[in-house]
């Protein structure tokens, strides 16, 4: 099984089906949210589905203004097809997508893989006592429930 991902930005060919099954139901962070709410994620974002044959395995998601600023989000690789490096194959391709080059800033926030994303580059902020958010982490079952 440790064949190589067909890594694709095409959104025509992503599993919103299943995008939305894992994020609502299996991800530790967007739990509950709605199939309207990823779709629209996804509309307006650089996504990068991971697939093997035609099923897709796994996901990756960057929020960018393609020039200055990038954000890493809603990573994930099926908890079956774990442990045979398509983490790895994903993240990269994003790291050497032409579009995602040049970037100040490129983000990302990770409870679990830091050594992952490390492997790309990334590290602790520099300046943290610069960085604020407004995070509001119930949100889907509040907002995606009315």
């Amino acid at each position: 099984m440790s064949e190589d991902l067909r890594i694709s930005t095409e959104r025509s060919e992503l599993d919103l089906a299943l995008i939305h099954d894992f994020l609502s139901t299996r991800s530790s962070w967007a739990q509950g949210i709605s199939l309207e709410r990823v779709r629209k994620s996804i509309e307006h974002s650089l996504c990068f589905g991971g697939f093997r044959g035609v099923a897709q395995v796994a996901f990756a998601r960057v929020i960018t203004d393609y020039a200055t600023f990038a954000n890493l989000v809603d990573v994930f690789v099926l908890p079956e097809y774990r442990g045979y490096g398509y983490g790895k194959q994903v993240v990269r391709a994003v790291m050497e997508h032409p579009s995602l080059q040049g970037m100040r800033r490129f983000t990302l926030a990770t409870a679990d893989a830091h050594e992952l994303y490390a492997q790309y580059g990334f590290t602790t902020p520099q300046r943290p006592a610069t960085l604020m958010e407004i995070y509001v982490p119930d949100i889907y079952a509040v907002a995606d429930r009315r």
